[in-house]
């Protein structure tokens, strides 16, 4: 066993420390290894008790040589790098700094002169663990329960908020923070009160149980508070900061066609199948199966095949969900000056731009909305090309919405309030579910398929005829020939 040559005060009650843990853990498991640690020395007064690295050739973190796992994932990660990259850019200058080294962003620190700002010492540089944590000296030289420097995983803008996320990824440069904000209505950055007591719910509106759900077991500030201080879907639910194999250090990942794999299928695939009565299954989430193609009620008449899958959700859209919902763009003025980096994070597919060209979200024509990722993504020629497809399929999709409301509106409402399955429940879910989750974007094809049949079916067994001309016969060949 090769020995360091010196070692720190500080070092030797750490090293003394770290055998006591190995003895301690000696119960469970009968094999304990011995190694070397990388020297550590007192960090400098002005540091404000942060530790920063023990060794800066490596990237090893004081905090990582017991917390070897997180350190292993780290070190693979952008923060890790956060500093060289930063020298990189042909940019770097003060104010870019505290983003980029260990300090008061990113944690609560109320002292904003700690850390690299304060001492410009190397072992400070890059995204380390403390700049979550918040100074660990406290830590390292006595470990316990505790003193543990615990993460928030709590996200906000704002002169009145000191901690996290948002500290950093803001502003026009990196603006990640300040887009989620604006999903308040689409639900990441709001706190649904139906959900909130609600066990079915809370696991995809409370930040806490999402976590717990997925097997997540690293502590935080809000762990256990779920019920009396519910965090919303913060970056943290969605990205593992200490990293991991999967892109932008995404929990799950994107590209995987499984509404148990795909990150954002794992919450958005609800009530993706009618149940009796009517009024106990609605809709509510089901925009991974309906991209897959197996959502909705395949009425008795069909006899096509029992997944129908899009464009949109096949192998020609490797990226699914993200390829419309987190497209991004850089928009400049007149002058070339940076307006901003769109970073896709209000989840708006084809969002709406302003005057200026930026992403907002909100209603707007179809013309003031952007189709640029639906050519970027190789589904379709142009951003033109894209929204004439849509606005030809969102004109047929509509009709036979119309038709089969018109059937549905004369049945008698006792056949919804059935407890078995039957046409009336069926056909009512199928025009729920292509009302609901923009349809005409996720899946047309599907939709196309699940009303004609209904409206056919509705007819065969209620003996209703719609009140608006529609030729089911030619919808499909019209529907493939446009969506392009």
């Amino acid at each position: 066993m090769r020995m360091r040559a010196s070692i720190g005060p500080v070092a030797g009650r750490l090293a003394v420390l770290l055998v006591g843990a190995v003895v301690a853990s000696s119960c469970t498991s009968e094999k304990i290894t011995y190694r070397s640690e990388p020297s550590f020395t007192t960090p400098p007064a002005a540091a404000g008790n942060y530790v920063g690295y023990a060794d800066t050739l490596t990237k090893q973190t004081v905090c990582g040589t017991c917390h070897v796992d997180q350190q292993a994932k780290w070190v693979t990660t952008k923060h890790a790098n956060a500093w060289a990259d930063l020298q990189a850019s042909g940019h770097a200058g003060a104010s870019c700094v505290p983003c980029h080294t260990v300090g008061p962003n990113g944690n609560a620190a109320s002292d904003t002169m700690v850390g690299y700002v304060a001492t410009k010492d190397a072992r400070y540089e890059d995204v380390q663990c403390e700049s979550c944590h918040g100074a660990g000296l406290t830590h390292v030289t006595a470990p316990g329960l505790g003193n543990r420097p615990l993460a928030s995983i709590a996200v906000d803008t704002g002169t009145a908020f000191g901690n996290g996320c948002g500290e950093c990824h803001t502003g026009s440069h990196d603006p990640f923070v300040d887009e989620w904000v604006k999903t308040a209505d689409a639900g990441h950055a709001h706190p649904e009160a139906h959900a909130l007591g609600n066990a079915s719910c809370t696991y995809c509106h409370v930040g806490q149980d999402a976590l717990t759900k997925w097997g997540v077991n690293t502590n935080y500030v809000e762990a256990g508070q779920s019920a009396t201080n519910p965090m919303t879907i913060t970056c943290a639910v969605c990205h593992d900061p200490h990293g991991g194999p999967n892109t932008a250090q995404l929990r799950y990942p994107i590209n995987v066609a499984d509404t148990a794999g795909n990150l954002c299928m794992r919450c958005h695939q609800r009530n993706g199948k009618p149940a009796a009565p009517a009024s106990s299954y609605a809709p509510m989430a089901p925009e991974g199966p309906v991209l897959l193609g197996f959502a909705g009620w395949f009425p008795p008449n069909y006899t096509g095949p029992d997944t129908i899958v899009g464009t949109h959700g096949s192998s020609a859209n490797p990226n699914l969900c993200v390829t419309c919902h987190m497209g991004k763009m850089t928009v400049n003025d007149a002058n070339g000056a940076l307006v901003t980096s769109y970073m896709g994070h209000t989840f708006a597919a084809a969002p709406c731009l302003d005057a200026q060209g930026v992403p907002t979200t909100g209603a707007c024509d179809i013309s003031q909305r952007s189709f640029a990722a639906c050519a970027t993504s190789g589904c379709h020629g142009s951003p033109a090309a894209a929204r004439s497809a849509m606005t030809a399929v969102e004109g047929r999709l509509a009709l036979l919405d119309s038709a089969l409301n018109s059937q549905l509106v004369q049945i008698p409402a006792t056949e919804l309030k059935k407890t078995t399955m039957n046409t009336a429940i069926g056909a009512k879910f199928n025009l729920m579910l292509a009302e609901k989750v923009g349809s005409a974007e996720h899946n047309p094809f599907l939709m196309e398929t699940l009303l004609t049949s209904s409206i056919k079916q509705v007819q065969m067994d209620y003996g209703i005829a719609p009140k608006i001309s529609v030729n089911l016969a030619n919808i499909l060949p019209q529907m493939a020939a446009n969506n392009r």
